[in-house]
């Protein structure tokens, strides 16, 4: 009888623990979008290459090892083929009902093939990264720490999608609003009278860039505690990672009109004011954005570069993200991206991304020329910053430079 009672209580231990794993689990790996309530199928799952089993025999048993194999049973690949569901039967339903959401039942799928200077492309640029990243002739901070060093402050730019098993990781000045837009849209976030909004175009600005419709790594720690990190890893593993870069001193110029030439009364007290006093000969610059532009008084591009400059600018506070640097937004050593888009190719590399996410016609990348930054514009902007501050400014930079295969710009720094 003893030891039938103490089986029995293992048992129940068990069990209970099992249902304590699905408890934490169950709400971020992918189970909340089955619709278990609904006869429907959720998005398409993304095709990944298949994976080597390995024998029971050489796996390591661990604690975490136990939770990645649970957690994997949801983030694991199917067929990629969607297919076609059975009519549901109206002849009861009511008007009301038949005009309530229900999530997707088929996802159209693009299968004409991508053009192979595309894939070509991606494969250079995916290629040129692992190799920055393991010449040893490219030096940045951080460069050679574990993906677990990251400290969670460093992870707020990776929004994760797990509706469609996607990662993006944000660039300010590098189309990011509209592939924020893009993220909300295919996570179906917001919902207008019930039902998620489809038009990118159709969501304000500042929806777009408020933290609450994105969720992003760093947010993974208040709900899951110690087990963040590992979670993070098997969506880093299973999930389809992309980003967007653009030339970096091109960047630059643009951070610095969006910022500083038009009236944006956070910036200017923030950092226009301290480039003013510092640089821009101006004591005790005007206290609101509109007097100083009313009287004509903002920081010149070359004021702001010194500011970039000043050793003193990173001890009071970090980059701010619209001017720090991609490796330290997005971290390409630690993460292999899959697709890595560049604002100068922004229109064949969106209609690529999409078509390999299998989204293609489920939404549309807005296109807008609004505020672009010509690269040609370079040489113009420059010409106010002296040759030896210009230099400096490529050494902090470089790395983007060297990682995402932008070439030096020599006609600026051997003047």
């Amino acid at each position: 009888m003893g030891t039938s009672r103490m089986f029995r209580i293992f048992v129940f231990l068990g069990s209970a623990f099992m249902i304590l794993l699905i408890i934490i689990y169950w709400d971020d790996v992918g189970a909340s979008h089955l619709y278990l309530h609904t006869p429907v199928s959720p998005g398409p799952k993304i095709p990944h290459p298949p994976h080597h089993q390995q024998s029971h025999t050489s796996r390591t048993p661990s604690f975490l090892s136990d939770i990645d194999a649970f957690v994997n049973q949801f983030l694991e690949p199917g067929t990629g083929e969607p297919t076609d569901p059975a009519p549901a039967d109206t002849s009861n339903q009511s008007e009301k009902a038949e005009e309530r959401y229900v999530p997707r039942r088929e996802w159209k799928i693009h299968l004409t093939p991508v053009a192979a200077e595309l894939r070509e492309r991606q494969e250079q640029r995916r290629r040129l990264l692992q190799e920055m990243c393991a010449n040893d002739s490219v030096v940045f901070p951080g460069k050679n720490r574990s993906f677990d060093d990251i400290p969670n402050r460093e992870l707020d730019h990776l929004i994760v999608d797990d509706r469609h098993g996607i990662i993006y990781c944000y660039v300010p000045k590098v189309a990011c609003s509209n592939w924020k837009r893009i993220m909300i849209v295919l996570s179906e976030s917001l919902l207008r009278d019930g039902v998620p909004q489809r038009d990118p175009l159709a969501i304000p600005r500042d929806l777009v860039h408020n933290s609450s419709m994105h969720f992003t790594f760093n947010k993974f720690w208040k709900r899951y505690g110690k087990f963040a990190k590992h979670l993070m890893k098997v969506k880093l593993k299973k999930y389809t990672k992309f980003i967007f870069v653009r030339d970096p001193f091109v960047r630059l110029i643009s951070a610095y009109r969006n910022k500083f030439q038009l009236r944006n009364e956070d910036f200017y007290r923030r950092f226009a004011q301290v480039m003013l006093r510092r640089y821009g000969n101006q004591p005790t610059p005007p206290a609101s954005v509109d007097e100083a532009f009313g009287v004509g008084i903002h920081p010149s591009f070359s004021n702001f570069i010194q500011y970039l400059l000043d050793p003193q600018t990173e001890k009071e506070m970090p980059f701010n993200e619209h001017w720090r640097q991609v490796y330290r937004l997005c971290h390409p050593c630690q993460i292999q991206y899959d697709f890595v888009g560049h604002l100068e190719t922004a229109e064949d590399d969106a209609e690529h991304l999409l078509r390999q996410l299998r989204v293609d016609n489920v939404v549309e990348f807005p296109t807008s020329h609004r505020n672009l930054t010509a690269s040609s514009w370079e040489a113009d902007w420059f010409s106010t910053v002296p040759v030896e501050a210009r230099r400096e400014l490529y050494k902090l930079y470089e790395p983007d430079f060297r990682l995402f295969g932008y070439d030096r710009p020599d006609s600026i720094l051997n003047e």
